[in-house]
């Protein structure tokens, strides 16, 4: 009688660990390239600033009416035309830069879009330690922009 030679390999317990040990790797590396939690965050609010204002110019161009993008640092809130509107968590910093004649109210910050796709141009910088997210409106084309950097200090 021949006996079989052992089989040789892994365990499915083996694999399911090393699996586990290099999918939290991989968390930890993207937190760390990120700048974490609160860097991710940043991104994701600068993101979503950046749609509502192309969904801002999107509804000037369809409706022939000129629409506003209103953002109030202080209240760390924003609002976009047809209730789209959103909270940035308290924790981040907000500067808003654009031109004084179309806010409402003072500490507000305001956006034009017109028929044509053009602007009153602006920038929201979204800062969080030293990472730094700016959204930038060109005023000639409407064009949004978001970018990243760091906080000089």
């Amino acid at each position: 009688m021949r006996r079989r030679p052992a089989q040789r390999g892994f365990t499915l317990l083996e694999i399911i660990l090393v699996m586990a040990i290099i999918a939290l790797a991989s968390v930890l590396a993207a937190a760390a390239m990120g700048g974490g939690f609160r860097g991710m965050q940043l991104r994701a609010n600068a993101q979503k600033i950046a749609s509502n204002l192309r969904f801002t110019r999107a509804q000037a161009i369809s409706t022939g009416q000129p629409q506003r993008f209103v953002i109030d640092p202080r209240a760390h809130e924003w609002h976009a035309p047809k209730a789209h509107h959103g909270e940035i968590p308290a924790k981040l910093g907000i500067a808003f830069i654009g031109a004084r004649e179309v806010q409402a109210h003072p500490g507000e910050g305001a956006i034009a879009f017109f028929p044509d796709g053009a602007s009153t141009g602006g920038r929201i910088q979204l800062t969080s330690g030293k990472a730094i997210w700016t959204v930038d409106v060109a005023w000639l084309t409407g064009q949004v922009q978001v970018t990243h950097g760091a906080v000089d200090q």
